[in-house]
């Protein structure tokens, strides 16, 4: 950790010359799991020429170094610097409710850099963010990324732990994190519906929540402006009542607004994780694609 302290506190454009390294070595000589990235951009974007995929596919390893490199700066990156680097827009959204005493449920895909959004977040709030994680097997990256998520006061929790806490501290107000995107296990799966020209597994934990205890969602919408900064949108996804909700209709919306956010920033998304494996599960709800 000592070592990874002292990277970290390297100037940002010096720890790029070796993500530039790091880029050259997992695209062009490993080819770090390009199979899997080649086979979901080929699904999401059939309509696309190869050349038009392979200029995302180049420019999302370099997206995935760069990210690499700026997450290890985060362990020792100031406030002031974060605030330049990690814009967030339309942040009254949260933070208004949030101070009313009210519980705000914000929900997120896979977009880099989401650990530098986190942190801008719970920098303006502390601990009245919480976020949600699945724990890492290896212990040494486990305790890295405990020790970067909640270096500004977030309060982290894993997936196993959180209704048993959120019941606990139902009346606490906060803004709750959840990445929504992620593939859920064969016993987890809720909902199935067309995402991205597949039949796709989603989480719905974020709406069942909200609309139990009626809570307002979020999504932030993200892109990169330039290399190093990030802009993240909050944009109204659901609010209460919901008395005239159809089922899924949060998810159903939460899809939607990933879908587009994918699309108008392709390079953006984390196309590594094989987030169509293992999908097939006969007892789940379909929908219609």
């Amino acid at each position: 950790m000592i070592l990874i302290r002292l990277i970290s506190k390297l100037p940002l454009h010096v720890l790029y010359i070796f993500s530039d390294f790091l880029y050259l070595l997992a695209y062009y000589l490993i080819g770090y799991r390009k199979k899997v990235v080649q086979d979901n951009l080929k699904h999401a974007f059939p309509e696309k020429s190869h050349a038009e995929r392979r200029e995302i596919e180049k420019k999302f390893y370099r997206n995935f170094t760069d990210s690499l490199a700026e997450t290890i700066k985060l362990l020792t990156m100031d406030e002031n610097e974060m605030s330049k680097r990690f814009l967030t827009k339309n942040p009254a959204l949260i933070f208004d409710l949030v101070d009313k005493g009210e519980i705000v449920i914000g929900m997120c895909g896979h977009f880099f850099n989401w650990e530098g959004h986190l942190l801008t977040v719970s920098s303006k709030v502390q601990e009245k963010c919480e976020t949600i994680y699945t724990r890492i097997n290896q212990p040494f990256f486990e305790k890295l990324m405990q020790t970067i998520r909640g270096r500004m006061g977030a309060k982290i929790t894993e997936k196993k732990s959180f209704q048993r806490n959120f019941l606990k501290n139902r009346k606490i107000p906060r803004l709750i994190v959840l990445a929504a995107d992620q593939r859920p296990n064969l016993l987890d799966i809720r909902y199935r519906t067309s995402f991205m020209n597949r039949q796709t597994a989603f989480f719905e934990g974020g709406e069942k929540l909200a609309k139990r205890f009626n809570l307002t969602v979020i999504y932030a919408f993200t892109s990169k402006p330039k290399r190093g900064h990030y802009e993240f949108e909050y944009r109204m996804l659901a609010a209460p009542p919901y008395t005239s909700h159809e089922p899924h209709s949060i998810t159903e919306k939460f899809i939607s607004l990933l879908a587009d956010n994918i699309r108008e920033h392709p390079d953006l998304y984390l196309w590594s994780h094989n987030r169509w494996k293992n999908q097939t599960n006969p007892t789940t709800e379909a929908s219609q694609p």
